[in-house]
C-alpha cells in the first residue's frame, strides 16, 4: 500500500471542461525557480504579515505551476489587507489562468475602484529582462488584465474600455505594443475597422522593444510591413510560447480577412503545444470555444427549419 502513488490532481480545467495538469519544467529553469521560491518563503515566515512578502510568495509558487495554491496566497492577503490592490490584481491574473473569468473580473473591477486617483507605480518582474529594466506597472496591469479577461469573456465592448484605459497609462514602447496587439484586435472583433488602422499610426518598425518583441511582429503584420506565413514560420522556430503569443496574433488575421479554416488550424496548432498557462493558448480556447458553439446553433437552426 505505501508503494502506490495517487494520480496528479489538475491544476485547472480548460474552457472545453478537459483537465490541465503542471506543466513540466527544464530541470535547470525548475532548479532556479525552487531556489527563488525557498528565498520568499522564508522572507515570508519571518513577516507573515508584511503585503509584499505574501505578494513574492503567491507570484514564486505561480511561476513553479501551482497556480490554485498562489490564488489562495492572494486570498490569504486580500484577509490581512483588504484595501491594496496588488492582490485583486495578482489573484486576478491566476483567476485567467485557472479559466474563472467571473472572478478574474470581479477582482480586476475591485482593483480599478482601489487605485482610483493614486499614483501608478512599477511593478518588478518575476523574471528580469536582459536590461534589466520593468516594462510593467500596477495601474497598467490592472486595466490590461481586466480587458483580458472581458475579451476572453466575449465581452468586447468592455474589453474595449478598459484597454482604451490602459492605453492612457501605456508611456513607454513595450506597453503601447503590447497594449495595441490587443486593443487591435478587439476593435476588429467589434467591426471597428477604420478606428483599428488609425491606431496602427503609433506603431513603427524602429520602436525600441525591451520584451514584447512578439506582439510587436503582430502589429507590423497588421500595418502589412510583415506577411503572416512567414511570421508564422518565424513563431515556430521561437518555442512554444513564441507560437503561442504570434500565433494568436496571425490566427486573427486569418479570421479578419475571412479565411476561417486557416485560422482554426493555426488556433488548433497553439493548444497542441501544451502550454495552457499563456493568454495566446487562452484566447485559442476561448475563440474554438465560441466557433464550435456557433456551428452547432447554425447546425440546430437549419434541423429546425428543415423539420
Amino acid at each position: 500500500m505505501d508503494d502506490i502513488k495517487l494520480p496528479e490532481a489538475p491544476e485547472a480545467f480548460s474552457l472545453f471542461g478537459e483537465p490541465l495538469y503542471r506543466v513540466p519544467m527544464r530541470p535547470e529553469t525548475l532548479e532556479r525557480q525552487k531556489a527563488l521560491y525557498k528565498e520568499v518563503l522564508k522572507d515570508y515566515e519571518e513577516n507573515p504579515e508584511d503585503p509584499d512578502a505574501i505578494i513574492w510568495l503567491g507570484r514564486r509558487t505561480a511561476y513553479l505551476g501551482r497556480y490554485l495554491e498562489a490564488a489562495t496566497i492572494f486570498s490569504t492577503g486580500l484577509e490581512k489587507h483588504p484595501r491594496d490592490p496588488r492582490f485583486y490584481r495578482h489573484r486576478g491574473h491566476r483567476f485567467i489562468t485557472l479559466r474563472r473569468l467571473d472572478l478574474a473580473i470581479d477582482d480586476f473591477e475591485k482593483a480599478v475602484t482601489l487605485i482610483e486617483g493614486k499614483p501608478d507605480e512599477v511593478e518588478p518582474d518575476g523574471m528580469p529582462n536582459p536590461r534589466n529594466i520593468p516594462v510593467s506597472s500596477l495601474h497598467f496591469n490592472i486595466w490590461y488584465h481586466l480587458g483580458l479577461a472581458y475579451y476572453l469573456s466575449g465581452r468586447f465592448e468592455d474589453a474595449l474600455r478598459a484597454y482604451k484605459a490602459c492605453m492612457d497609462v501605456s508611456e513607454i514602447p513595450d506597453k503601447v505594443v503590447a497594449m495595441a496587439h490587443w486593443l487591435y484586435m478587439t476593435l476588429r472583433r467589434l467591426g471597428r475597422n477604420d478606428e483599428a488602422e488609425e491606431l496602427m499610426a503609433s506603431i513603427a518598425s524602429d520602436m525600441d522593444i525591451i520584451e514584447n518583441q512578439n506582439y510587436h511582429d503582430c502589429l507590423l503584420m497588421y500595418k502589412g510591413e510583415k506577411e503572416p506565413n512567414t511570421l508564422l514560420e518565424e513563431a515556430r522556430g521561437m518555442g512554444a510560447l513564441g507560437l503561442v503569443t504570434t500565433g494568436y496574433g496571425v490566427a486573427n488575421w486569418f479570421l479578419y480577412n475571412g479565411e476561417e479554416d486557416k485560422a482554426k488550424i493555426v488556433l488548433r496548432e497553439i493548444l497542441s503545444t501544451g502550454g495552457w498557462a499563456a493568454f495566446g493558448f487562452i484566447a485559442a480556447e476561448a475563440d474554438l470555444k465560441r466557433m464550435s458553439m456557433a456551428s452547432l446553433k447554425s447546425l440546430s437552426t437549419g434541423v429546425n427549419r428543415a423539420a
